[in-house]
């Protein structure tokens, strides 16, 4: 092990001690947002540190080991022994840095937050709205997969069915570690329903992941910079749809961005779902500005983020996802849209890891 990483692991150690003093100061309870967050650096820090000093303890152990080996070289069942224990105890280091170097790569305080999916139609007219539908359905099987709990804030749903537009929010555990991924530019190559001739069609859509914004944190808007509008709800909805004006539509004056909810009949809580994606998008736009000026030293290995990147392509001739990313080309295109996403995410995920572990090795 690098020295520079044993003394960030010990430097770590000496911060558990500061942890678990805080932690047994009765007065910190007061402060119920001060005690979780304390809390939950102890439980991490200490799930590090015991790995690092089960660490320490195989050095020992190879140590003497090697000792035991220099002592008694004229004994085979001795050498023999020692000899195993050598073996096993640098098995056990290597796989033990490891994972000490994977626990100490940064993490994105969002990961674990909920999310706001958008997925919107583009390039491709009809069939791009249709496809949109498609994604959305897997996305939504992937949700059901993982147990996670969906809702739909917005929709604008196509002629033929598809989706110009379809918001949803999506609540579970670790949400937006796993699909924010998924953000970018998804293309599509199939023949389109609408097609006579069985020709070919590339279309494309858009998806943008953003994490729900802590209540703790949420972007300071000032109520003079939105503009608020209600309007008559369209689609289903029978005679609710002709005579109430429930949908909400709130126009952030400064940037342009708007947010808007038609999905409930209760025009207060539409207003209330519209203000939440709207803080999403501010948000988003924020972090995204702030990637932006990182990218322009370091690029990331798994896009730069900006939804006009063709992050994916969807070849249904051949059954064939390939993500442009990561140069990841998988066939198995059916279970994916049915919502099978698993091995494409962990593969970006592994890739950002070995991105971050680079970098901390930099450092080192």
């Amino acid at each position: 092990m690098k020295d520079a990483l044993r003394h960030q692991l010990q430097r770590l150690a000496m911060r558990l001690a500061e942890l678990d003093a805080h932690l047994a100061d009765p007065t910190l309870a007061n402060d119920i947002q001060r005690y979780r967050s304390v809390a939950r650096e102890q439980a991490e820090a200490a799930a590090v540190v015991e790995r690092f000093r089960r660490y320490e303890q195989r050095e020992a152990d190879l140590a003497a080991a090697r000792d035991m080996l220099a002592d008694g070289s004229n004994d085979a069942e001795i050498t023999a022994m020692a000899h195993e224990e050598i073996g096993n105890a640098q098995a056990d280091l290597e796989r033990l840095q490891a994972e000490l170097q994977t626990a100490l790569l940064p993490r994105d305080p969002d990961d674990a937050r909920p999310a706001y999916l958008e997925i919107r139609a583009g390039t491709g007219g009809e069939e791009s709205a249709l496809f949109a539908a498609d994604l959305a359905r897997m996305y939504l099987r992937f949700c059901e997969r993982q147990g996670w709990r969906t809702e739909v804030m917005s929709e604008s749903a196509s002629d033929l069915g598809g989706y110009k537009e379809l918001v949803l929010r999506v609540e579970g555990d670790g949400v937006y570690g796993q699909l924010k991924f998924e953000s970018g530019g998804h293309r599509v190559q199939r023949v389109p329903e609408t097609e006579s001739q069985g020709r070919i069609h590339t279309s494309a859509c858009t998806v943008a992941v953003m994490p729900e914004p802590d209540e703790q944190a949420e972007v300071t808007i000032n109520p003079s910079e939105l503009r608020i509008d209600t309007f008559r709800a369209s689609g289903a909805g029978g005679q609710h749809v002709n005579k109430t004006d429930s949908a909400i539509r709130i126009t952030h004056l400064p940037t342009g961005i708007v947010a808007e909810c038609q999905d409930d009949r209760s025009q207060h809580r539409n207003k209330a779902k519209a203000m939440a994606v709207l803080l999403a998008r501010l948000r988003d736009k924020e972090r995204s500005e702030r990637e932006a000026k990182e990218a322009a030293t370091r690029k990331s290995l798994v896009g730069t983020g900006d939804r006009s990147d063709r992050i994916r392509t969807y070849n249904f001739p051949q059954g064939r996802l390939t993500d442009h990313r990561i140069n990841l080309t998988l066939y198995k295109l059916g279970a994916i849209m049915d919502g099978d996403l698993a091995d494409v995410i962990e593969a970006l995920k592994a890739a950002q890891a070995q991105q971050q572990l680079a970098a901390l090795e930099g450092a080192v």
